[in-house]
């Protein structure tokens, strides 16, 4: 790098380019990222390809790979990036009450049952937040998509990331009166095997639940599952639970309002299911040096609401 590179700020913008377009993938999900056309996304690579005087991206109609190059470059100044962004973040916290936008992704029953009635009352009480929720069942890496902040129903989050825990969760067996009426109510976990199950499937696991005794000492027992239906979303299996095709295991949070209106009973209710479904709501960001204000407001106030 000669002393005209070093010093020379317009460099500044297209490496910065070619970090978020490593992280991203795709000139299409860079340009969104940065808030610019996918044109100008282009015109930065390009530029900062003619100043180092070497391909740094390879391109093809299906996708972007950095050169060996590229990737060096990115690798060596995503750290910087990141330590600036981190500084600006808290310069700006400290023009007073939290302000900026922030980016949360969050599972979609979970989200539309729990978040969304809390989620009017606290930007009404932070006017100059702005809040893009993402909801999604599948976990998204939080750095590499740039989210700020995720809602994970899990039993223990990842230790790479700062975790709040907001509140507990348990899974509950359920089922219509009507089709219990129909089939019967099981006693014990075995009588499952005989009754239709609607089940959230689990890639490369095998279709089963597992029960502790909630009374005394016992082995786990598992039991292996079959019915008309299977979906990744608690909202979906507890429709099919209201319209009586078979017995569903759901978290809490998707089964309470049934369970109180009497339109769903609750079924081996001595029997702990494990395993399905996480044991806590957890509030997880990634590790860094500064965490902006208005990440602490929300999680302030999804803790307060929530316990």
């Amino acid at each position: 790098m000669t002393a005209q590179d070093r010093h020379n700020p317009a460099l500044w913008t297209p490496v910065h380019a070619l970090t978020v377009l490593a992280d991203a993938g795709s000139f299409t999900a860079a340009a969104q990222r940065l808030g610019i056309s996918k044109a100008a996304m282009s015109l930065r690579i390009a530029e900062l390809e003619k100043a180092a005087g070497l391909p740094l991206v390879h391109r093809s109609t299906r996708s972007v790979q950095l050169t060996d190059a590229g990737r060096q470059l990115a690798d060596s100044t995503r750290a910087a990036f990141n330590t600036i962004a981190d500084a600006f973040s808290s310069a700006k916290d400290r023009a007073g009450e939290p302000a900026g936008l922030l980016r949360l992704t969050a599972p979609v029953a979970y989200a539309r049952q729990c978040l969304m009635p809390l989620l009017p009352g606290f930007l009404h009480a932070h006017p100059r937040i702005q809040l893009e929720l993402d909801l999604s069942d599948r976990l998204r890496p939080l750095a590499q998509d740039g989210f700020d902040l995720a809602i994970r129903h899990t039993t223990a989050p990842p230790d790479t990331h700062v975790a709040w825990r907001l509140h507990d969760t348990r899974s509950l067996l359920v089922a219509s009166p009507d089709y219990l009426a129909r089939r019967g109510t099981p006693a014990v976990p075995a009588e499952l095997s005989l009754h239709d199950c609607l089940f959230y499937p689990r890639a490369g696991e095998a279709a089963a639940w597992s029960f502790e005794p909630l009374a005394g000492a016992g082995a786990r027992l598992s039991v292996a599952l079959h019915g008309p239906l299977s979906a990744n979303n608690s909202e979906m299996l507890r429709e099919a639970a209201l319209a009586g095709l078979g017995v569903a295991l759901l978290p809490d949070f998707s089964a309470r309002a049934a369970l109180a209106q009497g339109t769903l009973t609750e079924v081996l209710p001595d029997w702990r299911p494990v395993g399905a479904f996480g044991d806590g709501i957890w509030a997880v960001r990634p590790h860094s040096a500064q965490v902006p204000r208005a990440v602490h407001a929300l999680v302030a106030w999804l803790r307060d609401a929530l316990h």
